[in-house]
């Protein structure tokens, strides 16, 4: 199963939206990296810190500003038609969902398949997160682990 295919249906999974979320939005975390340690599981540090400078890459290049435009036309602009706003903010917000996937498949590339066998994803999502940002999150990742550890996929 691939990177991307994993996502989609752990994303899918309770709570897993909710928890993705919270750590993207009140931690400042990339919810693509996280989910890229949680699927490959343990990997060597150097191919942690590639894959967050690739995560810098394409949030810098294309996630973070697509998001901003998309947080700006969530709310009501003079000027600006309502169902034309939303129409284009579906639009936006599909660009940045093709951004995440292009994240998504890069990271895929790092480090190889996910171990056949079953892992907590947790020391995995802390390296990550812990090399994407100065503060970690701890409880926002025990959450989504927990809800990653039911999904099927290699390894989680």
């Amino acid at each position: 199963m691939s990177l991307w295919e994993w996502a989609v249906a752990a994303y899918a999974r309770p709570g897993v939206d909710e928890a993705c979320l919270s750590l993207q939005d009140d931690d400042g975390q990339s919810v693509p990296l996280l989910l890229w340690a949680a699927w490959r599981g343990p990997v060597d540090p150097d191919d942690v810190e590639a894959a967050v400078d690739a995560a810098r890459s394409w949030h810098g290049a294309a996630i973070d500003p697509l998001r901003a435009v998309c947080r700006l036309l969530k709310k009501p602009i003079s000027d600006m038609e309502d169902a034309r706003r939303l129409a284009l903010r579906d639009q936006v917000k599909a660009v940045e969902l093709a951004a995440e996937r292009g994240l998504l498949e890069a990271l895929e590339q790092i480090a190889g398949p996910p171990p056949a066998t079953g892992f907590d994803p947790l020391p995995s999502m802390v390296a990550a997160a812990r090399l994407w940002s100065d503060r970690t999150p701890r409880q926002g990742l025990i959450t989504l682990a927990g809800r990653l550890s039911d999904t099927p996929a290699s390894g989680v």
